[in-house]
């Protein structure tokens, strides 16, 4: 990586908290933000985003970017000392560019460091102007990178900056960022707003993919919907709890997905992300994840199958289902409320950690309950619930490789793509987990589906020959009910005695 990409990520770095801060959906609202000092410049952030190329087919579908009421506020000492700044312009400079021309922007002399304006060895190298930014023509189109100039005038202490809206014409990852080379305007800051828009809506170009990914969702969510309230209301009598939970998950999962839809079609027509809206759904999905997490540890535990309760841990349980929460939904808050620019802030990055720390201990806990729960029905020679949970175990590990392979290609992704250059298929990272989720979901309901032996299958207890016997009536379904309700009702008083055992068994593992 040059000296250039070197100091641009570190602009980026600096700047991005700022210009999410003050995000609003597409529309970027600054209000009084100051200028940070970068190189020999000053600098603000306005916004980065993927941009697709205007339609030219039709009048309406077109993508620009649209300054509206900017204006740039200097200190009244440097307005009064105006007269006395022989060498300052006043100048405020606004430079879009595509990542792809970063190296347009700026330049060093004798193999120096880098430098964003122009300095007195850069004008004699380059013939570019002394306080003003250097900048290259792009090998494409020789109209960009775009600069535009702003000038204080007399003594004022503020300018405002014309009305302007720059076409796209190019699909690419653009950047705006305002600069001053007059070191008298350290302290400026800016208020005003800029307006990204594609040919298709106000979404950014990276999150346009999403809209259309979360109608598939909600599709798939509404047809396993549709199966499953089918066997859920034909066994209403036999179902088991465990079989509401698995209700339940199925109803948020359909929700969010809904939610998630109408909220970016909402963003991408009126240009707007309202805080409430998107708080909303970000709450609604940390719930549905946490009751996921909480149901397979749950499964794995045996709930519903092989022990009616969770006994002594059920508080263990609760209490890590709520931490998990809190650090999803701030996570999520933080990724997704009033978000727009394509580059991650630094606060993202530190939130991220107790949440794959939270992660790692569940898949531990699910993994060591899983495993005790096959020792006691291999135990037990339960050859129906054995084979069930062995192919639960399956899909599960199967999960965890596929996940802890992606987080690999997540991190190289980003790794190697700092300018989000490839910010086109950068959907697919967000769309991968809520399809993994989906299909654990759809093995879940395919293993423990409603039937009408539900309930004779929870927790009676198979030994010997009699198991095979139980499997054949299972699956037969026909008119044997009551040996299998005779044959339950002789072990229920041992099915305390075990799930006693199991519980001091756990908490000793615990």
């Amino acid at each position: 990586m040059d000296s250039l990409a070197l100091l641009l990520l570190s602009m980026f770095l600096l700047l991005s908290p700022i210009g999410i801060r003050k995000s609003n959906a597409s529309i970027h609202i600054y209000h009084n933000d100051p200028f940070r000092e970068v190189g020999n410049a000053y600098l603000l952030s306005g916004g980065s985003e993927g941009l697709m190329a205007t339609s030219f087919s039709s009048s309406n579908h077109i993508s620009y970017i649209r300054f509206e009421n900017i204006t740039f506020w200097r200190s009244k000492d440097v307005a009064d000392q105006h007269s006395d700044m022989e060498h300052s312009s006043g100048l405020v400079q606004a430079i879009i560019f595509e990542a792809a021309d970063r190296n347009n922007i700026g330049g060093s002399a004798y193999g120096g460091q880098r430098a964003i304006c122009c300095t007195p060895d850069l004008a004699k190298m380059e013939g570019c102007k002394q306080g003003e930014v250097l900048r290259r023509p792009s090998a494409t189109d020789i109209n960009w990178p775009v600069v535009l100039d702003v000038q204080f005038s007399g003594n004022s202490l503020f300018t405002k900056m014309d009305y302007k809206e720059v076409p796209i014409t190019k699909t690419g990852m653009y950047n705006l960022f305002f600069v001053a080379c007059d070191p008298k305007l350290k302290e400026l800051v800016m208020s005003g707003k800029t307006m990204w828009k594609n040919p298709d809506g106000y979404l950014p170009g990276r999150m346009a993919p999403l809209k259309k990914f979360y109608v598939f969702m909600s599709l798939a969510y509404l047809i396993l919907s549709i199966i499953w309230f089918t066997q859920y209301v034909r066994f209403w009598k036999d179902i088991l709890q465990l079989q509401h939970c698995i209700t339940a998950v199925i109803a948020l999962g359909l929700f969010e997905m809904i939610l998630w839809y109408f909220e970016y079609v909402n963003f991408n027509d009126t240009g707007i992300r309202p805080v409430v809206v998107t708080t909303w759904v970000v709450t609604v999905g940390a719930v549905r994840k946490t009751v996921s997490r909480l149901l397979i540890l749950s499964v794995s535990m045996g709930y519903g199958v092989v022990r009616p309760t969770l006994g002594g841990l059920t508080s263990k349980v609760l209490l890590l289902g709520i931490t998990y929460f809190l650090a999803s939904e701030l996570l999520d808050i933080t990724e997704y409320v009033g978000t727009i620019n394509d580059i991650s802030g630094r606060a993202r990055l530190f939130l991220v950690l107790p949440d794959a720390f939270l992660d790692a201990f569940l898949i531990l806990w699910i993994f060591t309950s899983l495993s005790r729960t096959l020792e006691q029905l291999q135990a037990k020679r339960s050859s129906v619930k054995l084979d069930i949970y062995r192919k639960f175990s399956n899909a599960l590990a199967v999960t965890v490789i596929a996940s802890v392979a992606w987080i690999g290609y997540e991190v190289y992704f980003k790794a190697t793509d700092p300018f989000n250059e490839r910010w086109q298929s950068a959907w697919i990272i967000t769309a991968f987990w809520d399809i993994l989720a989906f299909a654990l979901l759809c093995v879940i309901c395919y293993l423990w589906a409603p039937s009408q032996s539900s309930q004779r299958y929870a927790y009676s207890e198979e030994v010997g020959e009699e198991s095979d016997e139980e499997a054949h009536s299972l699956t037969s379904k026909k008119g044997e009910g009551d040996i299998s309700l005779v044959k339950q009702e002789k072990t229920v008083g041992t099915n305390d005695d075990f799930e006693q055992e199991d519980d001091e068994e756990e908490d000793k593992r615990e």
